[in-house]
């Protein structure tokens, strides 16, 4: 593997052969809802959030409606963002708490290290959960800035079902510089430093990157929102995250900055639905968070950049995060790591100006599962186990079946552990093909029809286990990259 120094080396060689003005460098701004679902906004469908800026950020620019994350679970979702690689590839799966030893390795090339190595000024403000040691931390990843969280807002006193959990720790750069922040304040302020920095680096390229930690359980609303929206602390919480993306799409304009700066929108994985009234919907998909059924990792994606990407449009050209990677690199002008990754350069589909560009297969892993193959609008699910809300959905922050858990349920590991700790039950799939055309909830399968369409989806199935590995079958992956572990 290319190292990162002679890696820096030969970005500065590519720089002199193919030099940018920095005056021609785009701006970028990726934000990151967490667990926020496909049907949570108002342009989506949502019969309780309103979210007319987001809404406005789509008909600025391009609703994308068939976009996938690369796993439906907060960490693997992240470490895809930040290395264009399927999560495995870089050892990654799950969540990392606050016991994780390990994150996302020094030796993989982020997305912020090609804005850095474009003379980008760049910030992380928000939830990282790609690792909480120093080394780990986004300012030793390519990011000049960060403040937030290390890993998910539950995990510190306020975990509804685990105890004992140790303050959740704010992150000034590499340091802890507040425990237990008011998590009624985190949109707000978060908001507050993204805009500061944009007012800082107004005069050279940015990327801001934006993991906001709402609304993830679990959720809170200021006083300016709670019980405003009528339709429940959920429909609070989204309706405050709204207001604040609107906050920095109009300092964006008030800084003169709208017609050089990109801006991204999406979530990083399904909702999590065993959690009920403070959790998002995923209609008309299947299942939500925890699964690989469109629920768990189809979101919206919102593009702006105008005179580069259409207004008012709405795609279905197949996109994923880890094509996100590629394509601002191509953006820019940076040069790709030697090394594997997953993603493909989209930039053609997402200006509508060669829609061939588009994602044409995808694998969806569950941790270390292959669980499904897609090819054009063809999904085959392999035969697997997995996670479905178990009985009544949770109340108030309480998650599905909470009361009836076993004492010892928490300490269970795999699929079944994170059925006990979640309220879901475990279910059984048979090997099963849907259309996602006609059949977008996953619900019919017509595999036994389409004998030719299941072999060739059952080859891909093949090549991804023998390059990522899959633990259903006990195979080992060829070409996965070491995490970062802390010894």
């Amino acid at each position: 593997m290319l190292n990162k120094s002679l890696f820096a080396v030969a970005i500065l060689l590519f720089n002199i052969v193919v030099p940018l003005a920095a005056a021609e460098l785009p701006n970028v701004i990726l934000i990151l809802a967490d667990d926020l679902g496909y049907a949570d906004l108002s342009l989506t469908g949502s019969k309780y959030c309103q979210t007319p800026n987001i809404d406005q950020l789509a008909h600025e620019g391009t609703f994308f409606r068939n976009f996938v994350v690369s796993q439906p679970v907060c960490t693997a979702s992240r470490a895809s963002l930040m290395s264009g690689c399927y999560a495995n590839r870089v050892g990654l799966s799950g969540a990392l708490n606050h016991t994780s030893k390990i994150g996302l390795n020094p030796s993989e090339v982020t997305i912020a290290e090609l804005f850095k190595s474009r003379g980008y000024a760049t910030a992380c403000l928000g939830k990282w959960h790609l690792g909480q040691q120093q080394e780990l931390l986004p300012t030793s990843q390519g990011f000049d800035l960060f403040e937030g969280l290390p890993y998910s807002n539950d995990n510190g006193p306020l975990h509804p079902i685990v105890k004992d959990i140790p303050a959740l720790p704010w992150f000034t750069n590499d340091k802890i510089t507040e425990h237990d922040p008011d998590q009624a304040t985190f949109s707000q302020r978060l908001t507050d430093s993204a805009i500061e920095f944009m007012q800082t680096n107004r005069d050279k390229p940015f990327f801001l990157y934006i993991p906001h930690v709402m609304p993830h359980v679990p959720i809170f609303a200021s006083a300016d929102f709670k019980g405003k929206s009528g339709q429940g602390l959920y429909a609070d919480v989204v309706a405050e995250l709204d207001f604040h993306i609107g906050r920095l799409l109009k300092s964006i304009d008030n800084l003169h900055l709208r017609q050089k700066t990109l801006v991204l929108f999406t979530s990083d994985n399904g909702p999590f639905l065993s959690y009920g009234n403070h959790a998002g919907l995923a209609t008309p998909y299947r299942e939500g968070k925890l699964t690989v059924f469109e629920g768990g990792v189809r979101l919206p994606l919102l593009a702006r950049y105008p005179g580069f990407i259409p207004a008012g449009k709405v795609s279905d050209d197949f996109l994923a995060s880890i094509d996100l990677y590629p394509t601002l690199a191509t953006l820019i002008g940076a040069k790709l790591p030697e090394y594997k990754i997953d993603g493909q350069n989209v930039w053609g589909a997402i200006t509508g100006k060669d829609p061939s560009q588009a994602r044409q297969t995808f694998f969806y892993y569950s941790g270390k599962e292959l669980h499904a193959v897609r090819k054009g609008n063809w999904k085959l699910h392999v035969a697997h186990e997995y996670l479905t809300v178990a009985g009544p959905a949770g109340v108030n922050g309480k998650p599905a079946n909470y009361a009836n858990m076993k004492p010892n349920s928490i300490t269970e590991s795999g699929i079944k552990g994170i059925a006990s700790r979640h309220g879901y039950r475990v279910e059984s799939l048979p090997q099963s093909l849907f259309n996602l055309i006609t059949d977008p909830g996953e619900i019919n399968d017509v595999s036994t029809a389409h004998p030719t369409i299941v072999s060739d989806l059952l080859k891909l199935a093949e090549q991804a286990r023998a390059d990522l590995g899959d633990d259903l079958l006990k195979i080992p992956g060829k070409n996965i990259r070491p995490v970062g572990m802390v010894k």
